[in-house]
């Protein structure tokens, strides 16, 4: 069995971040996304893995490399053109040939193993299986329509949905999902869908298993979702610790887990978590507190007298405060710079 990643979208609404890199290098808990996926899929033994990515993704290979360090080997794909996920395992099928594959998503992260996707394709003897998920506005996703526990459909973005279960971009597919693509035509937004291909396999009668996981999971697509991934990820990885990088150095600070903080980084006076990601390299000074936040390498806080939250603050970025008294939201990009002017505490 083979594994592909794709990882060839634009990224547009995680902007400004998407612009220095793909998405699905962000870090969460200071792991790239991408990272997560390969893992899942080493996992459950796959180690043949393909991702496809854009030409303009150049960060992509060098990080990665040819897959030794995660015991896999790594294939990479161009897709120059994203013409949707269907599209993206049509180019792909010279290097998947005539094997099963698990097909992830590369900004796709997810709480559970693969390994209940590939015992219900392996013991329901059926011709591929997705991973569903109960949601809250199955309008908002790719539904599936079950009946008698059988997948019988799956439509993208319904507007009135027949179902609340989401398919969550984890999939195992075999040889007939490629004369199912080559069928298709392209969707209202311009793309060949992977639910319309699956649509196809069920038409023509073949057999897809579903496999529902009450696990969290997130597309890491917008701030919020990548937010939220972060508190999870840091929750499953530390509980209420924190972990601080063993030439980091840490001055007067009050740290409540969890919180991450990667190497080389200089904190003083600050109140720091819970949920905090620190990647390598940061510098906070005089920080009253910071949660619910990541900050990317290099970038520095100091004199910041608000309560920090729910902020991304990206590379070599840096953030000065004045005397107040309050909340505030951070976005800052990839080496900007803001000064907060003093406030006084009746302008509040």
């Amino acid at each position: 069995m083979k594994g592909l990643i794709l990882c060839a979208g634009r990224g547009t609404r995680l902007h400004p971040f998407s612009y220095s890199q793909p998405k699905t290098l962000l870090p969460v808990a200071n792991h790239p996304v991408l990272h997560s996926c390969i893992r899942k899929l080493r996992e459950v033994g796959v180690h043949d893995i393909g991702i496809v990515i854009h030409p303009s993704q150049v960060q992509i290979p060098p990080l990665v490399g040819d897959g030794s360090q995660f015991g896999a080997t790594i294939t990479f794909i161009e897709q120059k053109i994203p013409l949707g996920i269907a599209h993206a395992v049509k180019l792909a099928q010279p290097f998947l040939l005539d094997e099963p594959f698990i097909l992830l998503l590369g900004d796709n992260l997810l709480m559970d193993s693969l390994h209940g996707l590939t015992s219900t394709f392996a013991h329901a003897q059926s011709d591929g299986a997705v991973m569903v998920s109960e949601v809250e506005r199955p309008q908002d996703y790719g539904i599936a329509e079950v009946k008698n526990g059988r997948l019988i459909g799956v439509e993208e973005k319904p507007k009135q949905p027949k179902s609340n279960l989401a398919v969550i971009g984890a999939y195992l597919f075999t040889k007939p999902i490629f004369e199912s693509i080559a069928s298709l035509q392209p969707s209202a937004r311009g793309e060949y869908e992977i639910t319309d291909a699956i649509q196809s396999m069920i038409d023509r009668g073949y057999h897809i298993a579903h496999v529902t996981t009450n696990g969290k999971y997130s597309d890491v697509g917008t701030i919020d979702r990548w937010l939220e991934a972060n508190r999870w990820m840091l929750e499953r990885e530390l509980g209420e610790t924190y972990h601080v990088g063993a030439t980091s150095t840490l001055e007067n600070c009050n740290i409540v887990g969890p919180v991450l903080i990667g190497e080389g980084c200089h904190i003083k006076n600050c109140r720091i978590g819970p949920y905090v990601s620190i990647q390598d390299g940061v510098r906070l000074e005089n920080c009253a507190h910071i949660e619910n936040s990541i900050l990317l390498e290099h970038s520095t806080i100091q004199d910041m007298a608000w309560k920090v939250t729910d902020s991304v603050f990206g590379r070599s970025s840096h953030l000065t405060g004045q005397s107040a008294d309050s909340i505030g939201v951070f976005i800052l990009s990839d080496k900007s710079s803001m000064r907060l002017p003093a406030v006084k505490r009746e302008e509040l």
